[in-house]
């Protein structure tokens, strides 16, 4: 779900010039809300809308403080977003994706949120992955109201039809139970695994990594990614080895995007998939899936030396520095910020309004033992499972400046080597290199 970038440098010789003169953000202070003059400015891409709306009401009844409420469509909403910092439009608090943090805190379009303690308290009751995904420099940028996560799917009826009694547990058994299954005539290609080049692909390239046991970068930043043991070049390798040697993929996988990956799988036509944690209440709706009742979730299979890691992600509120320059406004602000990310009246409603609207998962660790919470999840799926593969998930390990640069060639050099013009290693190598040489020139 992380946006691509595709301007190349110029995009990042316009954040240079930007970050010069957006408006600076420091020196907030909490102080007692009071209505304002003028209504604080919320801006969403177009989701939940309805929920929005209805949650925002509640806040202006609660607090008497106004806000002008205003969306855009997800493909256009971080393009939109610029282009409204840059012209300093009236923006107060929006929603941001994890993937957008470097690029526009750096900017100094958003403000941090640790001089605020009603704010910050919330970091002790939320998963540390999707706290430090909202975390940039040592600062921490807003509260999360959406959390989800890569997830391992399977299709029960057909592992029962060629006598497999349990999911498996390794990429390898994967290979092994797929073989099972395509033999017996049950599907041509068993694994479903989306490789299109779109925001989606990156969220499966990591899940893939990090269950080898690797990671992109390391600790400091710098490019692992072409080191042979660490998880990178054995996750490409194996996608090599399914579609090309074993044949349990389709070699349309890299022009197959999440969606239709999704549509793919709920027609029936493979026995695993990856897909994001939220679509299993999708696959369990007789509605819109033809398997519906016979879909689980699993843990995420491990590599050689690896484990059952995922990759997360998250959206959360944010405070521009628009707003956090004027004591008040900041204050009010910060309210709202609550209202949505942390406690309404005593409850996280809005994660909880999302979730049982559209399936969204959440950040808060007590939810998963919320009675309401546990019957809603009951009808399509485990809460149990849920729970134990998000103890696995972390943040992605790339997002940076330049990550939606890295990521064209990065997503390029995978196809690549899919479709057999390079080796897993020469991807990985090209991958690298591009890392390297746009960490140098930020």
């Amino acid at each position: 779900m992380s946006n691509i970038w595709t301007e190349g440098s110029s995009r990042r010789d316009f954040l240079k010039m930007t970050a010069s003169a957006g408006v600076a953000g420091s020196g907030l202070l909490s102080l007692p809300g009071h209505a304002q003059a003028a209504p604080l400015n919320l801006y969403t891409w177009s989701a939940a809308v309805d929920t929005v709306k209805s949650h925002l009401g509640a806040f202006e009844a609660k607090t008497g403080i106004k806000v002008n409420y205003n969306n855009a469509p997800w493909a256009q909403y971080r393009d939109t977003m610029v282009t409204k910092f840059v012209g300093k439009a009236p923006l107060d608090v929006l929603w941001v994706s994890d993937s957008w943090l470097p690029e526009w805190a750096d900017a100094g379009w958003l403000a941090p949120i640790n001089s605020f303690p009603e704010l910050m308290k919330y970091n002790a009751e939320a998963d540390d992955f999707s706290t430090q995904s909202m975390q940039y420099k040592g600062k921490q940028y807003g509260l999360s109201y959406y959390t989800d996560y890569m997830a391992f799917f399977y299709d029960e009826e057909k592992l029962k039809k060629a006598g497999i009694k349990e999911p498996p547990t390794t990429w390898d058994e994967l290979v092994q139970q797929s073989l099972k299954i395509k033999a017996a005539g049950i599907s041509e290609y068993p694994m479903m695994l989306p490789m299109a080049r779109e925001s989606w692909l990156i969220e499966f390239l990591t899940a893939l990594v990090y269950s080898h046991g690797g990671g992109f970068t390391d600790a400091s930043g710098a490019a692992i990614m072409s080191d042979p043991k660490k998880g990178a070049v054995q996750a490409l390798q194996w996608i090599v080895d399914a579609v090309n040697k074993y044949k349990i993929i389709s070699p349309a996988c890299v022009e197959t995007g999440e969606l239709n990956g999704l549509k793919s799988f709920s027609s029936g036509n493979h026995a695993f998939a990856l897909l994001s944690r939220y679509r299993i209440r999708t696959l369990n709706d007789p509605k819109q899936s033809q398997i519906a009742g016979r879909v689980k979730q699993a843990l995420m299979p491990a590599g050689a030396g690896g484990s059952h890691a995922t990759v997360g992600w998250m959206r959360f509120h944010g405070m521009t520095a628009q707003a956090a320059a004027d004591k008040t406004r900041a204050a009010n602000a910060a309210k709202l910020i609550e209202w949505y990310g942390g406690k309404a009246e005593g409850q996280y409603r809005f994660q909880k309004m999302l979730f049982a609207d559209i399936g969204a998962g959440f950040a808060v660790k007590g939810l998963f033992k919320d009675p309401e919470v546990q019957a809603s999840y009951a009808k399509y799926s485990d809460i149990a499972m849920f729970e134990k593969q998000q103890q696995f998930a972390r943040k992605k390990d790339v997002i940076t400046r330049w990550f939606g640069e890295w990521d064209e060639i990065n997503g390029s050099a995978w196809q690549s080597a899919v479709i057999g013009k390079i080796t897993p290693a020469e991807a990985l190598k090209k991958s690298a290199q591009a890392w390297n040489d746009l960490r140098k020139q930020s």
